[in-house]
């Protein structure tokens, strides 16, 4: 009986050691993942900071283009842009007086609608 004694104890004992070995061993595991867990943490941080700092900046220059589209007014095409260059220099350019000079510089209702009027 002793020595079925002695061996559970020594089975007893191994089960212990085995036990301890592996707690180490999931010990050391739980620490890489810390240590991966925090580095991809300090990862997230840094890209939401950036997208954070591009999601201003993108705003900021949303800003800009809408400040200087109220400004500059819708873009005109190029013909429209030549008949307004025409209409300013003092001719008509609607096509009931096409070519012929403003008196003065008088407004055009006609001429103004075909430079301003309907754009597609």
């Amino acid at each position: 009986m002793a020595a079925e004694e002695q061996q559970k104890k020594a089975s007893l004992y191994d089960n212990f050691t085995q036990l301890e070995k592996d707690m180490e061993t999931s010990l050391e595991t739980i620490r890489q993942l810390k240590k991966e867990f925090e580095n991809l943490m300090k990862d997230n941080t840094a890209l939401l900071m950036e997208n954070q700092h591009l999601r201003d900046r993108l705003s900021e220059m949303e800003k800009q283009q809408q400040d200087e589209k109220e400004t500059v007014g819708p873009e005109m095409t190029r013909s429209r842009l030549n008949l307004e260059k025409i209409y300013e220099e003092g001719f008509h350019v609607c096509n009931l007086f096409y070519g012929s000079r403003r008196v003065e510089d008088e407004p055009c209702a006609f001429c103004l609608e075909v430079i301003y009027g309907e754009r597609k």
